[in-house]
Order: C-alpha cells, then sequence, then structure tokens
C-alpha cells in the first residue's frame, strides 16, 4: 500500500481520516482558495481538492494523497468563515428557517500515475427558526469561528437543525468518509481488509 497523506492540517480532517484505522501524515497544500469568475460551489470545491492533492503531490511523489475542500452556500451565495462573533451571529441569523447546503470536493491523487479521482459531495442542512437569544449563547458556547456556515454539528450545533439531508454527515466535517472508501478501494485499498 503506498503511504497516504491528508492535504490538510484541519484537526477535524485529521480526526474523521483516523476512523478509517489507515496510516497517515498530513502535510499543508499551497494552494489560492479565491475563486474564479462565474465559478459555481461544486466547481469550486473540486478544482481546490485537486490542487491542494496535487500540491502536496510535488513534494510527495511516492505517496497517495487526500486533497478536500468545502464551501457552504446560503440564498446562492457561498458563505464563508465567519472570523469572528458579530459575522457568527449574522450567518446563523441568516441561516435561520432556511436550507443551507455544504458542497465538499474530495480528490485522491497518484503522483506516479498522474491520475487523480475526484467527487463533490453535497449536504443539506435545514435549520430551525432560531432566536437571538439561541444564536447568541450558541456562538458563545461553541464559538464556532473558524467553520464555515458558523457552527460545528458535531458538537451542540446539532441543536439548531430541523433536520439533514444527505448520504454521509461526515462531509459536514470536512471529509465525507463514504465516498472516500469508494476512491480508496478503487486504487486498491480496502480498509476493512488488512494489508
Amino acid at each position: 500500500m503506498l503511504p497516504l497523506i491528508l492535504a490538510s492540517t484541519s484537526p477535524f480532517r485529521q480526526a474523521l481520516l483516523n476512523r478509517l484505522a489507515l496510516p497517515f501524515i498530513t502535510a499543508a497544500p499551497d494552494v489560492d482558495e479565491t475563486p474564479l469568475a462565474d465559478e459555481s460551489a461544486p466547481q469550486l470545491v473540486l478544482r481546490l481538492a485537486k490542487a491542494k492533492a496535487q500540491a502536496v503531490g510535488r513534494h510527495y511523489p511516492q505517496h497517495l494523497i487526500i486533497g478536500s475542500d468545502q464551501v457552504c452556500v446560503l440564498h446562492g451565495k457561498i458563505t464563508g468563515k465567519p472570523h469572528d462573533e458579530a459575522t457568527a451571529r449574522a450567518q446563523l441569523h441568516a441561516a435561520s428557517g432556511q436550507s443551507v447546503i455544504f458542497y465538499t470536493g474530495l480528490a485522491l491523487y497518484l503522483p506516479e500515475q498522474h491520475k487523480i479521482n475526484a467527487i463533490c459531495e453535497p449536504f443539506t442542512v435545514h435549520f430551525r427558526h432560531l432566536d437571538e437569544a439561541e444564536i447568541a449563547h450558541y456562538v458563545r458556547q461553541e464559538r464556532p469561528l473558524q467553520c464555515a456556515g458558523s457552527f460545528k454539528c458535531e458538537g451542540l450545533g446539532i441543536a439548531l437543525f430541523e433536520r439533514l439531508e444527505g448520504r454521509d454527515p461526515n462531509s459536514l466535517i470536512g471529509l465525507p468518509l463514504i465516498a472516500l472508501c469508494e476512491l480508496l478501494r478503487d486504487a486498491g485499498i480496502n480498509p476493512l481488509l488488512p494489508a
């Protein structure tokens, strides 16, 4: 089995990949994440997932590289990380009673073969109607300032939702494991079978 590298320093993605019980290391990709003109959210995450994997692959040609990128779309517009409490509260206020779509791009790159496979995994979050006190308490409690959409579904954020809709809830955290297992099996790696 080729050694695995996760092209991300996200502790959330690392924790998800650890669930597959495969040895891996991480590397920070150096990629400009600026959207291109007229680029849709799915196109953006696919391009960036591939770019991240390929950027790391230049330094690790004998490895198998996992790249991932995610955006949150509300009212047809990409919503980024809030970075401060006021923006987090505003994002949650805008999402209240609405449906928000998360698009997660996933790429698996084999540098030696110049082969890359990629998918875009959508996941929809239907928010409850939230009042200002709920939003303020949530932001103070969880401080989701580095999370697209201003929530952490693996924590108290689950209380914000009416329902979730999609194939893999792990994609909300940034690494769709069901799709990753499919890509790994296509590359000859089955997490359920010993190497």
